[in-house]
């Protein structure tokens, strides 16, 4: 394919990402702007220091506000129409690469925008599901590097420790690779610890704080992995 037409193609393909960027964010400003109108009005009888005290706290909630309708209008939108990812292998310009990249620039308006206040609350777990991750009961989350969420399978009791990665996409040779993350129950995957496309992590098991888990890497139950590249402790020690 010839360079201009691929500069031509991903100069559409960012206009109608900021196109959609800027639908999403103005619709789910609309609940927060009505409730700053509201409480201006109802605040005319009170003085100017007061109407402006009342003014900033209600775009502090109303910044709060936005974040939950965002996170609602995204994963109600996947939802209605089906959007999930296939595992594969696939040219940078298909229908499946076009959908990742669709489906990534939804996730990263939460992300840029208002993931930080809900990590390790209820409303991450929420908005992981929506965006179609299959978690278990009691999931804690501390990261927002979480990627493709389709493609990604979280046990009961298993806590993501802050800033970790995983990742279930990788490009190589010019191609789009998908595949499955499957992390089991009462697993601790370390600050900051990478987990690359492929990998299965078994029951119980614990990736080390910066650890780099590489792809089609297979965890069995209970064992302890870390470094760079991440081995088993045993491994290690032998």
């Amino acid at each position: 394919m010839r360079s201009w037409v691929i500069t031509l193609l991903q100069g559409l393909v960012t206009i109608c990402i900021y196109t959609l960027g800027s639908l999403f964010y103005g619709a789910a400003l609309v609940p927060s702007l009505m409730f700053v109108h509201r409480i201006w009005i109802l605040s005319e009888p009170l003085s100017l220091l007061a109407r402006f005290f009342f003014l900033g706290v209600t775009l502090a909630l109303g910044f709060f506000l936005f974040g939950l309708c965002l996170i609602l209008l995204v994963g109600f939108f996947r939802l209605l129409f089906r959007f999930r990812l296939k595992e594969g292998i696939y040219p940078m310009y298909s229908w499946e690469a076009f959908k990742w990249v669709f489906m990534s620039s939804l996730y990263l308006m939460i992300h840029y925008t208002f993931i930080d206040f809900i990590l390790l609350t209820p409303f991450a777990n929420l908005l992981f599901r929506m965006l179609g991750a299959n978690l278990g009961k009691n999931v804690q989350i501390n990261s927002k590097y979480i990627f493709d969420a389709t493609l990604l399978e979280i046990g009961d009791g298993t806590v993501i420790g802050g800033g970790a990665i995983i990742n279930c996409h990788i490009v190589e040779g010019g191609r789009l690779k998908l595949k499955k993350v499957k992390i089991g129950k009462g697993v601790t995957i370390g600050s900051h610890a990478t987990v690359m496309p492929g990998c299965e992590i078994g029951d119980r098991a614990l990736i080390g704080a910066s650890a780099v888990l590489l792809k089609n890497s297979k965890v069995p139950q209970r064992d302890v992995w870390y470094g760079i590249p991440a081995a088993s402790i045993r491994k290690r020690d032998m």
